[in-house]
């Protein structure tokens, strides 16, 4: 019979990165739930599936020493990772002739020099299970958006860290996938979609006039993983709904 597989998803006690959690496990994952708090969900009670197959764990992504000590509490606990989900982190947004390089430089350090280091102390035990990194970057990527500099420039890092951590380590088995969510409704954005004004600005943006679910994320990233194509490497998939393309 096969092991269990494992899985770590950073910035898993919220939002996306809690559905994340929740789906893998209700696949048969046993799955590593990385927080700051390490306290697990904190926006929904786990259910049954993820009560027998998650543990969670201390970690600040911002951190080296952390990380390192993170993963390698996973491997003792689970004696395997097949999968790195790095989901954790940050949105900010403000005009860039009063952006602080700090801020630029303190949004950059969460979402994409964290997701380069988590993936180098994942890197010897992933190796050992051929196993699979899957990144969250946005469709922002790809776009030009007002007050959004830093977060957009982010979010293209990751894409491009992705392609090339692709290209590195395929020899070693490792694929690399980034997926880049669209306007995706949770607790975080919550604020913005009960303006009526945002709301219509960003509905009539997407084709559907529907936004995006934190469940239909999840599913698309255990999909990915699920499915273990060895010919899927280095690609950015893009779930937004067609709002990326739509002119």
């Amino acid at each position: 019979m096969a092991a269990q597989k494992v899985a770590a998803v950073t910035g898993a006690s919220r939002g996306i990165g809690s559905c994340i959690a929740a789906e893998l496990a209700a696949r048969g994952y046993l799955v590593a739930c990385l927080s700051r708090k390490g306290l697990g969900p904190e926006d929904r009670t786990r259910s049954d599936e993820e009560t027998t197959n998650s543990a969670d764990f201390a970690c600040d992504v911002g951190d080296d020493a952390a990380l390192k000590s993170a993963f390698k509490a996973v491997h003792d606990r689970f004696g395997r990772i097949d999968l790195l989900v790095n989901n954790a982190g940050q949105h900010d947004e403000g005009k860039s002739a009063d952006y602080t390089t700090d801020a630029f430089e303190k949004l950059l350090r969460v979402n994409t020099t964290a997701v380069f280091a988590a993936s180098r102390e994942a890197y010897p035990y992933l190796a050992e299970t051929r196993g699979q990194i899957i990144n969250m970057g946005s469709y922002y990527d790809k776009l030009g958006v007002r007050f959004h500099a830093a977060y957009c420039a982010s979010k293209a890092a990751v894409a491009a860290i992705g392609r090339c951590l692709a290209v590195e380590w395929a020899k070693a088995g490792i694929r690399v996938v980034t997926v880049a969510p669209g306007f995706i409704g949770t607790d975080l954005n919550q604020t913005h979609m009960d303006n009526d004004r945002f709301r219509d600005f960003i509905t009539k943006r997407i084709p559907s006039g529907e936004i995006g679910t934190p469940e239909e994320v999840a599913k698309l990233v255990a999909g990915i993983a699920d499915e273990n194509l060895h010919f899927l490497n280095g690609e950015t998939i893009y779930l937004d709904g067609g709002q990326g393309m739509n002119h």
